[in-house]
């Protein structure tokens, strides 16, 4: 689980082959007995979401490019391993530990893109190791926000870092520094770059598996103070709007629930950075560029949609099709992969009734989150913020549609569930 944490920030595929490895090792456990399934407040939802829609997928136009797109249901068994896999306290903040490490490459891959191999363009943002950069964004707010929630909520002055520490982010920086070189000079910048995911996953994997005094508090602690200024930074040179927004309200809501008072630190860094105004940001800062107008169309298009076909929708992965016999004249571009709105898109897609499963999922997740926080500690608080940042920078994009942002939600959104399970060992979590 650990080395899934650490690689789903940075490569779908290796995420997906060791989701595919912890299935099968879960399913054993199960056979053995040494493992049991337990029932959740999200199977409801979750069961529910999943059968609407295979059934819009069967009443699609086009079932099979609508069951090829509903095959993601499966990353859903990541909820469950995560809640089995989190429960124990100290294989959870290892895990934990494992995601900052994997946000931090993400991150400061991100910015030697920008700095050093010319990724400085609205039209050539950084994207880091993944495919593109709205992915890299949101995942850069979801780890910022993780490592925010974990800062604000230590209790005590800040323990330095081991030496141990030390040497394994110099690793992980030599590593980095060596695949922009080898980018730079397109020189097995492809290599290169496998490397560093498969050291990643390694070093993910050993955190958790290691018995001694390493990785220690102090480990998650540094790690989180080192990702908070890179990921923020980060994210400013993303130039994504919905993740700003995202990050906003996450961080918003760790100060609400920390120390109220925190709200005027954070309006005052609002404040210093609308001052200074970042070159990455000036030309971001409008609702009436071609981007935000297109969205506004789209949009008009998407509510087209659900009043054609309210009930089972256009059928999962067929806007980029249906899109133009829906588009409005006004719209700048002819062609929308997806709505960039989560609910729209869910709706547009799968019909009405398959958004009520999926609001179910995510009210149920946050409610449950909600409630834990106060015996949970910094886990359940940093849940319930990362979920009101996931689903404020979804309401400009789908980012429920990003494998990696869908992972890394299903990971922290167990959280609640695991705490949930150390408290009452013997019985259901339910």
């Amino acid at each position: 689980m650990a080395a899934i944490a650490a690689t789903c920030t940075v490569s779908i595929f290796a995420a997906q082959v060791l989701l595919f490895l912890a299935v099968l090792v879960f399913v054993v456990r199960l056979w053995s007995g040494r493992a049991r399934l337990l029932r959740t407040p999200l199977d409801g939802p979750i069961l529910a979401f999943s059968v609407w829609t295979l059934l819009s997928a069967a009443f699609s136009p086009d079932p099979l490019t609508s069951h090829e797109s509903a095959k993601k249901l499966v990353l859903f068994a990541l909820f469950y391993l995560a809640v089995d896999a989190l429960a124990a306290e100290r294989d959870r903040e290892r895990i934990l530990d494992a995601a900052l490490l994997g946000g931090l490459a993400l991150a400061a891959g991100s910015l030697l893109q920008y700095y050093f191999l010319g990724f400085d363009t609205l039209l050539n943002r950084p994207h880091s190791f993944l495919g593109h950069y709205m992915t890299a964004s949101g995942l850069i707010m979801a780890v910022l926000v993780i490592a925010a929630a974990r800062l604000a909520f230590h209790r005590g002055p800040l323990p330095r870092p081991s030496a141990h520490d030390l040497r394994a982010l110099a690793v992980i920086t030599g590593a980095l520094a060596v695949m922009t070189v080898c980018q730079a000079l397109d020189l097995f910048a492809v290599e290169a770059e496998r490397l560093v995911v498969a050291g990643l996953a390694a070093v993910g994997a050993a955190m958790a598996l290691r018995r001694g005094a390493w990785p220690g508090e102090a480990t998650g602690t540094a790690l989180a103070a080192l990702l908070v200024p890179v990921a923020a930074w980060a994210l400013v040179v993303s130039r994504t709007r919905n993740a700003w927004l995202g990050a906003l309200v996450g961080l918003s809501v760790i100060a609400v629930l920390r120390a109220p008072r925190l709200l005027w630190a954070l309006a005052a860094l609002v404040a210093v950075v609308l001052i200074v105004r970042p070159r990455p940001m000036v030309d971001r800062l409008t609702v009436v560029d071609a981007s935000s107008v297109d969205r506004y169309y789209m949009w008009q298009a998407g509510i087209d949609m659900i009043r054609d076909k309210p009930i089972f929708g256009q059928g999962p992965g067929r806007i980029l099709a249906v899109y133009p016999d829906y588009r409005w004249p006004e719209a700048p571009n002819a062609r929308q992969p997806h709505l960039h709105d989560n609910a729209l898109q869910i709706a547009a897609e799968r019909g009405l009734p398959c958004l009520v499963w999926w609001l179910w999922w995510v009210a149920a997740a946050m409610g449950d989150a909600w409630r834990e926080r106060r015996a949970g500690g910094w886990w359940a608080a940093a849940a319930f913020a990362f979920l009101a940042a996931f689903m404020a920078a979804g309401l400009f994009e789908y980012n429920f549609g990003d494998s990696e942002i869908l992972m890394f939600t299903l990971l922290v959104s167990a959280l609640p569930y695991a705490l949930r399970r150390q408290r009452l060992p013997s019985a259901q979590a339910a």
